[in-house]
């Protein structure tokens, strides 16, 4: 299956996505440690590895890592921040990797832009008995008024994207996924919180990096841009300051390949 458009023109040049995207909490790493199962030993793919935000972090827990990444731009970009990791080229409806061979497979940030039935079916013939796949997600939090300004702009880009439902929670979504195939069992949840303190500059470019602004003709793109320094400029708890933080929730859930 191709990479959706958006995708595939939106993260062709990662600059905006590496230097203003959040990693993601000391919490979320050790449940990846403790309840998935990466440690030492483990054979791990990081499917749809983007730049490499979550890898950098799993190669801290010292698993044999390899990332598989279908856009040219964001793989040419992992390369340069992770020489040490190898990364390839793949799409998770065809995986080029053989059966029952990997431990666990990890997804962040992209299990919405996949063909859900063909990637299970190809994951479950990946994943070795027993094997885990993890999704995570950092989803909007918007509680604060400045951010819920700025998350309230990406409404109006975002409107088609797969994600809308994300933000909100997309448990029973996950759940009638995985419940339409006999290859995995329940999945299981957890739910972590972080902030990302970024410079005003780089709140725009964080908004940058969404595939729908960067795909939008360049007097529209601008124009959210502007729309977003506004907010920074205008707003009493982020003018005139050096740095500002963004709130997230993680969103988790692993299931066990039967």
């Amino acid at each position: 299956m191709p990479v959706h458009d958006v995708a595939r023109l939106g993260f062709e040049d990662p600059g905006d996505y590496e230097a203003a995207r959040p990693s993601y909490p000391p919490a979320a790493l050790a449940w990846l440690g403790d309840q998935v199962g990466i440690g030492p030993g483990a054979r791990v793919v990081d499917l749809a590895s983007g730049t490499g935000k979550l890898t950098r972090l799993l190669r801290t827990l010292g698993p044999a890592l390899l990332a598989i990444e279908p856009v040219p731009g964001m793989r040419a970009t992992f390369r340069r921040v992770l020489p040490e990791v190898a990364v390839v080229a793949g799409t998770a409806e065809a995986l080029p990797i053989r059966g029952e061979s990997v431990d666990v497979v990890t997804v962040a940030q992209a299990f919405h832009w996949f063909d859900h039935d063909a990637a299970l079916a190809e994951l479950a013939r990946v994943l070795r008995p027993g094997g885990r796949l993890a999704l995570l997600w950092n989803a909007r939090v918007r509680d604060v008024d400045w951010v819920d300004r700025v998350w309230a702009v990406m409404d109006r880009v975002e409107k088609h994207a797969p994600w809308r439902d994300h933000d909100n929670g997309q448990e029973a979504a996950l759940e009638a996924m995985f419940g339409k195939t006999s290859d995995f069992e329940p999945l299981q949840f957890a739910v972590f919180n972080h902030e990302h303190v970024l410079t005003p500059e780089d709140v725009v470019r964080r908004v940058a990096s969404v595939s729908h602004v960067a795909v939008l003709p360049a007097e529209d793109r601008a124009t959210v841009l502007e729309e977003v320094r506004d907010i920074l400029v205008s707003d009493r708890m982020t003018r005139g300051r050096e740095h500002v933080a963004i709130p997230y929730r993680v969103d988790c859930s692993f299931a066990r390949r039967r």
